[in-house]
């Protein structure tokens, strides 16, 4: 039976996760040992370095997007390798993002991602029959499988079934023990108990002669006879079970001994543990990652120290090819993890926590404790956001705490809807992003104040774009009042370039003998709506080797005279927008200048899943639907391509109808309901090079 502080677990232990791998990640490198660690910084008690904002990792992104199989696959809740084969193939762009690309027989991911390329079904794709022993039981069994310790609390048996079965695409062997061991512990780690016990949950739930039962053991029985120093304990795994016993990049044995040591001599507490696991060196994101699951769900969010939580900011991003999902906030996260746990278990889902999340829409009600939904402010001196839980019909608001502000003052606080480069401290798994408003969608949000002094407080809803930075308000000011007013307005055409905020502008004319004072509540605020923006290739850059708004699968695009500009020897393509745009009418100038096939493609949930509609061959239209490997000719007609020509291509997929015109004629029309939302995007099937111009969705 699921708990009744589930949800409240739930975001817990993804927060203290992210604040492991958060924490781990600077010290990843195997030229970080423990001594270095030591010497540079001490011992551990806090992040190690600051981020603007922290970029993909891996330990996230598996997590998070292998969830999805639950979404895509899986819906009869009987979990397949063949389900979680598809979700590997639909959201990883190939050498991009998600996961190592450290080369075929290297990386065990990536030679795994190889194998179900070749057609090498899951779990024979990560087996030690096709990959050799050493490979498969490097550490990427564990790093991936949190999420199902999480959808199944009290039932470790289940949730490392699960994680086996989700490893098996990339891994064999002590790599599956791995995973059920992990996964076990978290589904544990529900009920309170000390942390032997969870651990012994774990140990049910894998071989009792395996390789990894016993250095599971073998911390045990150290920590037994030296409970009070862990570098002790790191020594003896060094010497009896470090990386030389085992090889390879990343071994999944030294590893699950640092974790167990974490979680053994943390004692339980979130920040201990997660430090533990960073100073012991190896692979300090995915075991700080790993332990901090565990610990999260023990302990609960009044376990997370404000000082490892307040720097996540409920934000992170990933790496897949949807730039839309790769913007993620935590509780809307752990909202989605919360609603697939209660139907795996056959549970009927609270109508609160139903109500709170809208899968289509940005939708942020800070109804979790502590929840700021990754808000931030530019003006972080004169205003300061927390949590409160005043609401405007439920527990939990944004509360900005304004510091005695006077004319000239002036503070933006806003919802971030895009990144950019600059943003980030280092390149780490490619992040892409498209963006999560558009124009033509609806803002509305709930807002009150209670000001202690000064004049009124004016709020002007606005939202900044990306590339000319221009910030553009979008209705008159509005004087902030005791009571819960809507503010509502549509954003306004960006003439081709992105969104990266949107929020509102705060200023008062106080003087400063009686400067404004109080607190600003923000509520409900909610993006929905169809979009209907361009994208100018003129407005756009080259970042995480992709354009700017694009996640590319293949091929080589660049920007080129204001266009963007595809080339490849295989099939390829590119996919941006709204990952649940319903219906979308989108035109854009084509010129094909090698090969005899492209398309648009429209509805796309991801790599495998869309249709392309355009230029099948030298002298046909098509419209197609393409689901993995099932590919269907929905209509065609004969059609001459000329190379070198411009053309007018319009798509548009509204309701089950697919429309395809060329230069303004319709040549194709037809009914089809296989996909009924789904990004924008452009490819090939066969190689070749084509320029695209603008793009206009809806517009």
């Amino acid at each position: 039976m699921i708990p009744t502080n589930y949800v409240d677990k739930v975001y817990a232990s993804i927060l203290a996760m992210n604040a492991g791998i958060r924490l781990g990640a600077p010290v990843e490198p195997t030229e970080w040992t423990p001594e270095v660690i030591a010497d540079v910084f001490g011992d551990i008690r806090n992040y190690v370095k600051d981020y603007t904002v922290f970029s993909a990792d891996d330990d996230a992104n598996g997590p998070i997007f292998f969830l999805r199989a639950f979404l895509d696959y899986a819906k009869d809740n009987q979990l397949q390798p063949e389900h979680m084969e598809k979700t590997w193939l639909n959201y990883m762009r190939e050498g991009l993002g998600m996961i190592w690309w450290g080369g075929d027989q290297i990386s065990t991911e990536h030679t795994a991602y190889l194998n179900l390329r070749r057609g090498i079904k899951a779990p024979k794709s990560g087996s030690i029959e096709v990959n050799g022993k050493l490979l498969a039981e490097q550490i990427g069994g564990q790093i991936f499988i949190d999420f199902f310790g999480l959808l199944f609390p009290n039932n470790p048996k289940k949730a490392a079934d699960f994680a086996e079965i989700t490893a098996s695409v990339s891994h064999d062997g002590e790599g599956l023990y791995g995973a059920r061991f992990i996964a076990a512990c978290i589904a544990s780690a529900f009920t309170e108990k000390p942390m032997r016990a969870i651990i012994a949950d774990g140990l049910k739930e894998i071989p009792s002669e395996s390789t990894y039962t016993k250095v599971v053991e073998a911390v045990l029985d150290f920590h037994k006879e030296q409970p009070d120093d862990f570098y002790a304990c790191r020594e003896y795994l060094e010497n009896n079970w470090g990386y030389d016993k085992y090889g390879g990049i990343c071994h999944i044995i030294p590893n699950a001994g640092v974790c167990v040591l974490a979680l053994l001599y943390g004692q339980g507490d979130v920040s201990r543990t997660i430090e533990i696991a960073t100073m012991c060196g190896w692979d300090t994101d995915c075991n700080a990652g790993n332990v901090g699951s565990i610990v999260g769900v023990l302990n609960g969010l009044q376990g997370i120290a404000d000082h490892y939580r307040k720097p996540i900011n409920d934000a992170i991003v990933t790496s897949s090819v949807s730039g839309y999902l790769n913007i993620l906030d935590l509780p809307t996260l752990t909202k989605q993890v919360a609603l697939i746990g209660y139907r795996l278990n056959e549970e009927v889902a609270p109508e609160a926590l139903v109500q709170s999340y809208k899968e289509t829409d940005i939708y942020l009600d800070f109804t979790l404790p502590g929840s700021t939904h990754g808000f931030k402010t530019n003006y972080p001196f004169k205003t300061f956001l927390r949590h409160s839980s005043e609401g405007y019909r439920t527990v939990g608001s944004l509360e900005i705490f304004l510091d005695r502000m006077y004319e000239g003052d002036e503070s933006t606080v806003y919802y971030q809807s895009f990144y950019r480069r600059k943003q980030f401290m280092d390149e780490k798994y490619a992040p892409t992003f498209s963006p999560t408003a558009y124009s033509g969608q609806t803002v509305s949000m709930y807002v009150k104040i209670d000001q202690y002094q000064g004049e009124p407080v004016i709020a002007t809803p606005y939202i900044k774009t990306t590339t000319t930075e221009q910030k553009i308000f979008t209705s008159t000011p509005i004087e902030l009042i005791s009571e819960w007013q809507q503010i509502e307005f549509v954003i306004p055409d960006t003439n081709g370039d992105f969104i990266e905020e949107v929020g509102i502008h705060l200023y008062s004319n106080s003087d400063k003998t009686c400067r404004a004072f109080g607190k600003v509540y923000v509520d409900e605020f909610h993006i929905t709506g169809t979009p209907s923006y361009s994208i100018d290739f003129n407005k756009q850059s080259i970042e995480f080797r992709s354009v700017t708004g694009f996640a590319h699968h293949r091929g080589q695009w660049s920007l080129q005279d204001n266009n963007l500009v595809m080339t490849s020897e295989t099939d390829a393509s590119s996919y941006t927008g709204h990952y649940y745009l319903q219906n979308a009418r989108v035109q854009l100038m084509m010129k094909p200048l090698a090969g005899h096939n492209h398309h648009l493609i429209l509805r796309a949930q991801g790599i495998e899943r869309y249709y392309r509609l355009g230029f099948e061959n030298p002298s046909e239209l098509a419209i197609v639907v393409k689901d993995h490997s099932d590919v269907h000719v929905l209509a065609k007609t004969p059609f001459t391509l000329e190379l070198g020509r411009q053309y007018t291509v319009e798509a548009s997929a509204v309701g089950n109808k697919l429309t395809l015109a060329i230069d303004g004629t319709v040549y194709l029309e037809v009914e089809d309901d296989r996909y009924a939302t789904g990004m924008v995007g452009v490819g090939t099937t066969t190689g070749g090079s084509c320029e695209y111009g603008t793009i206009h969705v809806n517009s």
